[in-house]
């Protein structure tokens, strides 16, 4: 298999650190560096990771290192796009945590960055490599479910001051907006399931009267229907004000069956009873904790990919892109009270 990939980590928060655990179970690549705006001690990160890691304080000396051949950004959202974009032209490939950038222009102006360079990029939509997604995908593909003609994915998780991300989270500039800090896996995945580009969205957005919640800057709660271009209809919830335990909700709707989270109907089957759900018997996606993300196969498949020379399969930069192109337009439809056409976002 040749020698491994090296990792560079920047940004040493609650998701680097689930990544680096991650990456000691993925076969051909090796964290062997990290960064950070505070002082990382070498002893300290060895004795954590159980394993050598180089600290830097500096990103763009991480990016001059000729020994790292990924860089894996988990710094806040609101420095993504730009620290892509100089790892990018360092020619580096980049694993980059979600949202990819804040706004429009910043996506398009990293998405031609990566097209120039040719860079590789996985962007941590993982809830895709998740058993339950997968699954489902599976019951899709093997037309179970038969032609889907509509479909909700919810995501609800209070994301309030019990968490350590909340001080930057609730500031526009750095969570954005209740989509783009958590709601996207949810809207990404069901762009997975429907698998046709998307013509038109309309979103309306509202948020709690609970006091611990008021520090956000933008509304925490948004509802966006979405129009596909074959005229079949989706619905996603973005619900981060929320007192409740994590429910990311699953209902897919076809011609041949419905999918309610890890429970299903299908036609195929001689006997089932209308009356009650059958179980798909796997894990389902009911955590909001990063240690509890299915980084482990994501990162393998992009590791793979890197190794054949290919694009990687699900979350690739292409892909990711189109899922926030999706994500501004429903922001700019909650913003302006009106549908707004994926054609303004070109």
């Amino acid at each position: 298999m040749g020698d491994p990939l090296h990792v560079g980590v920047h940004g040493m928060g609650w998701a680097a650190g689930a990544h680096i655990d991650s990456f000691a179970d993925v076969d051909g690549a090796e964290v062997t560096a990290a960064c950070s705006r505070r002082d990382l001690d070498p002893d300290e990160l060895e004795a954590r990771f159980g394993r050598k890691i180089e600290p830097y304080d500096a990103y763009e000396d991480m990016l001059a290192d000729p020994s790292i051949d990924i860089i894996d950004i988990c710094s806040p959202s609101n420095l993504h796009a730009e620290q892509a974009i100089a790892a990018a032209e360092a020619g580096k490939d980049i694993i980059l945590e979600k949202p990819i950038a804040l706004s429009w222009e910043e996506a398009t102006r990293l998405r031609d960055t990566v097209d120039a360079t040719g860079v590789n990029v996985c962007v941590c939509f993982e809830v895709r490599f998740a058993e339950q997604s997968e699954t489902i995908r599976s019951a899709i593909d093997e037309d179970l479910l038969g032609n889907l003609h509509y479909a909700e994915i919810d995501y609800y998780h209070g994301v309030g001051p019990w968490y350590g991300q909340f001080d930057w989270n609730v500031k526009k500039e750095g969570g954005g907006s209740s989509l783009l800090s958590a709601g996207c896996h949810a809207l990404d995945l069901l762009l997975w399931y429907m698998d046709a580009p998307v013509e038109e969205v309309t979103s309306y957005s509202t948020r709690t009267a609970n006091d611990q919640f008021e520090p956000y800057e933008y509304d925490t709660t948004s509802t966006t229907m979405l129009r596909f271009a074959d005229g079949r209809v989706g619905k996603v919830a973005s619900v981060i004000d929320c007192l409740q335990p994590y429910y990311f909700r699953m209902h897919l709707i076809g011609s041949n069956g419905t999918v309610l989270d890890d429970q299903f109907y299908s036609e195929s089957f001689d006997g089932l009873d209308r009356d009650q759900w059958s179980s798909f018997g796997v894990p389902v996606v009911d955590s909001g904790d990063v240690e509890h993300h299915p980084y482990l196969p994501q990162f393998q498949a992009f590791v793979e990919a890197l190794q054949d020379g290919k694009t990687m399969d699900r979350t690739d930069f292409t892909t990711a892109l189109e899922s926030h192109r999706v994500i501004f337009a429903a922001d700019r439809s909650a913003a302006e009270d009106r549908a707004v056409q994926l054609a303004e976002f070109e």
